[in-house]
């Protein structure tokens, strides 16, 4: 149980640098619409969404029967591309700085756990924050709207393929609720390894 509700915390406060990457790199590119929004801010609370925050990670919770891994998502940050001064990559840009502020978080703990001796619950809990951030930061990156992996999609995709796009937009709630179910399986060994790399040790609740 302490394991579960550490992990909710972890993800609350993944998700949280996620969205704070975001705006931050949206505002350095010369767009200040999060920042007048209140969320260019550290505190999860500023960035809960009710579905993906709460009703996400339950559901997936119940679903692995407690075992997890726990996925959901926040409100995506408010942003105005055409304040970007680089008006050609800037999406681009401000979609990689969630899933790249999550890796560089896992790759940071990852790190620690490989330099430094630590003691049981403190390499435990290092362990859930890189394996967790790293699973987050891989989920983003899964193009399916509303996910970072689609604005990056999107982003590389000529004009000739709105149509994809189009059909993305469409039906990529849908989409994403199907990956959900049966996809994310494929993710979880991926930030395993990506783990056991950087860390150097095997995930510890395996």
């Amino acid at each position: 149980m302490l394991i579960t509700i550490f992990s909710l915390v972890v993800l609350l406060f993944s998700v949280a640098l996620h969205e704070f990457a975001h705006g931050f790199c949206a505002f350095k590119l010369g767009d200040p619409t999060a920042k007048y929004a209140g969320r260019l801010s550290l505190n999860p609370l500023r960035h809960l969404d009710p579905f993906g925050s709460i009703m996400l990670p339950l559901f997936t919770l119940v679903f692995t029967a407690g075992r997890g891994p726990i996925f959901g998502f926040a409100k995506p940050v408010p942003i105005n591309p055409y304040n970007f001064r680089d008006q050609k990559w800037g999406m681009l840009k401000v979609a990689m700085a969630g899933p790249a502020m999550n890796f560089l978080t896992a790759t940071i703990f990852g790190l620690c756990l490989r330099f430094f001796s630590l003691s049981s619950p403190l390499y435990l809990m290092f362990s859930i924050i890189a394996v967790y951030n790293f699973l987050w930061g891989i989920f983003n990156l899964v193009p399916i709207p509303p996910l970072d992996g689609s604005h990056i999609l999107f982003s590389l995709l000529p004009q000739r393929a709105f149509k994809i796009k189009l059909f993305f937009q469409q039906y990529g709630f849908l989409i994403l609720m199907i990956f959900v179910f049966f996809g994310l399986s494929f993710i979880e060994p991926i930030a395993l390894k990506l783990f056991q790399l950087i860390s150097g040790r095997p995930f510890p609740l395996l």
